[in-house]
């Protein structure tokens, strides 16, 4: 069994008082990176979020991404190997499924996010598995455009997405971004930004803007 074929390994951080009905985030980190790049950001989530950071399937090396590991191959602007893409939003079906049975709480919510790659995954996992989660961040990503992503009023309905993103940022440029919001705008999608002036990073502001829009989540009908 090759690396990219075993099933996703993840960190987790489970509050001390977290119990059924707590939220749950689960948040993908970018190319080159590993599961344990997010769980800094858990202080700053709302509180007794349970937090889960999987690690993505394939060695980025062999890309030339780094020493860690990688969602997809990217091509080129808002395109990727679609292959790699679809094999990893398989691998997350799996592991969604598994977190039911694995985790000690069992939550009401569950919000899928991301950074850089995790971010354009997270949203590309979203927006083709309608009904599955309370909602979807995207921080520093962008929208794939592929036959594997359809983009449409239905793939949006009842999918809240947050996406914040650098002006700044040199590695996935700020009309990225705004490529991407237009084409989710255009279908109706129910989008909340939060854009800072630094470049390819999750700022504070930015996180804290995200914790606000996931604490407002919880009261959605």
């Amino acid at each position: 069994m090759t690396d990219e074929d075993r099933p996703l390994d993840y960190a987790a951080h489970i509050p001390e008082d977290a119990s059924d009905g707590d939220p749950l985030l689960v948040l993908l980190h970018g190319r080159g990176s590993s599961e344990k790049d997010l769980l800094a950001l858990a202080p700053m989530l709302p509180r007794r979020t349970v937090l889960v950071a999987p690690r993505a399937p394939y060695p980025a090396a062999p890309w030339g991404y780094g020493p860690g590991w990688a969602w997809y191959r990217y091509v080129s602007e808002d395109r990727v190997v679609d292959d790699t893409l679809a094999h990893s939003l398989q691998a997350l079906d799996e592991l969604m499924i598994r977190l039911h049975g694995e985790l000690p709480i069992r939550s009401d919510m569950t919000v899928l996010g991301g950074f850089s790659q995790g971010g354009t995954t997270s949203l590309a996992w979203g927006l083709t598995r309608p009904g599955r989660l309370d909602g979807v961040a995207n921080f520093s990503g962008f929208l794939v455009i592929s036959p594997i992503v359809g983009v449409s009023g239905e793939s949006v309905a009842d999918l809240p997405i947050f996406w914040g993103h650098g002006k700044r940022d040199p590695m996935i440029p700020f009309a990225l971004a705004e490529r991407g919001r237009t084409t989710l705008r255009e279908v109706g999608a129910d989008l909340e930004m939060a854009d800072h002036a630094g470049g390819h990073q999750i700022t504070n502001e930015e996180i804290a803007a995200f914790g606000r829009w996931m604490s407002g989540l919880s009261g959605r009908s």
